[in-house]
């Protein structure tokens, strides 16, 4: 297949998916048979501004992966294909396919790939089921919050017993003076 020459349009189409499987965080590969332009466009728009949804040749997408170093997608490259390049949030944009797919069953999700790695459409939904990052993000600030704060108090614990000391010798020696 290397052997072949490569029609200029073509190698354009191969470099430009190339660089979209490098730059991209993920990259999910579905299959639309069946749906129409609008609903594909609906798609487009639902999974935002840093996620790139884009039909490709097989042929030509199975070169352009191979070319970025990635492997393992052979298989999934059967009929229809599109593929979903993220660059940004990957489990809000898994999160999206999902919801879509089940909306429209027609659009099936083959697999993609994660950090370099190959996926298959169930890891996808695993992604999907997370949360987001900045809820995670949130969750662990609270948590360090609450262990900073328990940290402070028991930073202030001796210096407060110090006190409460010092204050309960002073009392003491006002009462045995008293008494004196």
């Amino acid at each position: 297949m290397a052997d072949k020459p490569v029609r200029a349009d073509k190698a354009t189409s191969v470099a430009e998916l190339t660089e979209h499987f490098r730059n991209a965080g993920a990259t999910v590969l579905t299959e639309y048979r069946g749906l129409t332009v609008s609903q594909l466009t609906q798609l487009r728009r639902s999974l935002g501004r840093e996620t790139t949804y884009a039909v490709a040749k097989n042929t030509l997408a199975k070169r352009a992966a191979t070319d970025a170093g990635i492997a393992g997608l052979d298989e999934l490259f059967t009929g229809p294909t599109a593929l979903t390049f993220v660059s940004g949030d990957v489990v809000e944009a898994a999160k999206g396919l999902r919801e879509f797919a089940k909306a429209n069953p027609k659009l099936v999700i083959k697999g993609g790939v994660f950090e370099g790695r190959a996926i298959s459409a169930d890891e996808v939904n695993k992604l999907a089921d997370l949360e987001s990052r900045e809820v995670l993000l949130a969750k662990m600030a609270g948590a360090m919050k609450g262990s900073l704060s328990k940290a402070a108090a028991l930073f202030q614990a001796p210096l407060a017993q110090t006190a409460r000391l010092a204050a309960a010798l002073q009392e003491k020696r006002e009462k045995e003076e008293q008494a004196a």
